[in-house]
């Protein structure tokens, strides 16, 4: 079963003070745009007011006024104006012993695979979205700002899906932030996933490079979908069947998807256009299908990250095995071929 959302208005951190505040940059700020520096930092505060409040002047850079994508240096004096994080009713939620009380119970659900002075990497469990919003206090990052006060610095270098599983890094420093965005637009990561998917998925040889064009669209309720179009952005996923299961009223296929290119629902909607739509899948999926199976969740798993170490320049690669339920899917099939 899918994990219920958390229903409460969204995380804020610590309220800032309604006075003009003047915050100096520090080395690990250096660098970071005007408007992201102020976002990161008023956590709570309405994105359009950010904006509005750089282009009216009411923030300074070192007594001048500035644009939003003014970079930043180490020892700036930026002058904030007074601004308020959050509704009291919102801010109690937040502060609430409850919800502290359930950050640690997330936190207990989220085993750090590797951490140093610079990375932690999670393996985030399935139904955690990584960020709250959109009526969600807790993701990742909120629980974790949560249960490790110490941390100064703690934002994500990359994202899953809510209902993705799997390998999940976070930086502690800007500086490492900055060095894997960089590998990231550069290609020079290695994100793999493990998958199971309806029906046989027929791989002739090698392995399948899927390159479907993908474009983000909403529905009528606001809610983000992705299709294939020929005037989407490139997309690229290398896909390796790895078994072929049957069973009296069933066929799944479980393989290994390899980003190319990172997309939103890149690889969901890859499989959706092959044919083979990824088990549990609620957005792209086939539902009657699903109801044979009896899918219990989505059956997508961050299981490889591979990156060079921002600060040592280590490779590394991070790996998460496979949850129980895909285990116990797999064991309800007779494993009729193998690749």
């Amino acid at each position: 079963m899918k994990s219920d959302p958390i229903s409460n208005p969204p995380q804020s951190k610590t309220p800032i003070p309604l006075v003009v505040l003047l915050q100096t940059v520090g080395p690990e700020e250096a660098g970071q745009r005007l408007d992201n520096y102020l976002l990161r930092w008023a956590k709570g505060v309405p994105k359009s007011h950010v904006y509005r409040i750089i282009r009216s002047g009411e923030v300074r850079v070192n007594k001048k006024r500035a644009e939003p994508t003014t970079r930043l240096i180490e020892g700036d004096i930026v002058r904030v104006p007074p601004v308020r994080l959050a509704e009291p009713a919102q801010m109690a939620a937040v502060n609430s012993a409850q919800t502290k009380s359930r950050a640690r119970g997330y936190s207990d659900k989220m085993p750090i695979l590797y951490e140093d002075e610079a990375l932690l990497i999670v393996n985030k469990p399935a139904g955690l979205a990584v960020h709250g919003g959109s009526g969600i206090v807790l993701g990742v990052i909120e629980t974790l700002r949560i249960t490790r006060p110490e941390l100064n610095f703690l934002e994500l270098v990359h994202r899953l899906d809510r209902d993705t599983s799997g390998v999940l890094l976070l930086a502690k420093k800007r500086s490492a932030l900055v060095e894997l965005h960089r590998q990231i637009r550069e290609g020079q990561t290695d994100k793999r996933y493990y998958l199971l998917a309806h029906g046989e998925v027929i791989q002739e040889a090698g392995v399948m490079q899927l390159k479907f064009p993908l474009h983000k669209y909403l529905l009528a309720n606001g809610e983000r979908r992705v299709r294939v179009d020929p005037d989407g952005l490139p997309s690229h996923t290398a896909l390796r069947v790895v078994k072929v299961m049957k069973r009296e009223n069933a066929t799944i296929t479980l393989a290994e998807a390899q980003l190319k290119t990172g997309r939103t629902h890149q690889i969901r909607v890859h499989l959706q256009k092959l044919g083979h739509a990824i088990l549990g899948d609620d957005k792209y999926g086939f539902e009657d299908q699903d109801k044979v199976v009896k899918s219990k969740r989505l059956y997508l798993h961050a299981h490889l990250a591979g990156f060079i170490h921002p600060r040592t320049g280590e490779k590394m690669r991070i790996e998460s095995p496979l949850p129980p339920e895909f285990a116990a899917m797999i064991k309800t099939f007779e494993v009729s071929t193998e690749k």
